[in-house]
């Protein structure tokens, strides 16, 4: 059974959201897509994540993965070469095309191809002036006040 959904009354009663009406829309899309190549998507720590895509046949030449800015593109292709006839082909080698929503911060730390797996590991590094920060209360009374001391 398959159900969809109509978002149109709550993209008439938002404003600004419209990175969430269009991650909401292509997530929908994504679903009615193919799944191929498979793949896992790991969490290691606060941080550290990484993707892992089954990646059978193909070679470091034959995939290019593209970071932007909160956007992971990876696509593979097969050059056409004329081989023997198969008799049975079983390993799928087609091209493919796989996009992955990063959110802000998320960069691409390192890309290996190991055992037939591409892996991608990620770190989310946030900048220090983004970061949340404990702020003290002065007591008292009366507010504090700063002096800054006299050169001598």
């Amino acid at each position: 059974m398959r159900t969809t959904f109509d978002f149109a009354p709550l993209w008439r009663s938002t404003i600004g959201f419209d990175h969430l009406a269009n991650l909401v829309d292509s997530t929908m899309r994504q679903a009615t897509e193919d799944h191929y190549p498979p793949y896992n998507i790991e969490r290691f720590g606060e941080d550290h994540y990484r993707i892992s895509l089954a990646v059978a046949a193909f070679g470091a030449d034959d995939i290019t993965v593209i970071a932007e800015q909160n956007a992971l593109t990876i696509e593979g292709r097969k050059p056409e070469k004329a081989a023997g006839e198969y008799l049975y082909q079983g390993i799928a080698a087609r091209p493919f095309r796989r996009v992955f929503n990063l959110a802000d911060y998320v960069q691409v730390k390192e890309v290996s191809l190991r055992d037939g797996l591409l892996i991608i590991d990620l770190v989310r590094d946030v900048p220090e002036a983004m970061k949340p920060r404990r702020i003290q209360i002065a007591g008292g009374a009366s507010p504090s006040r700063i002096e800054q001391k006299k050169a001598a």
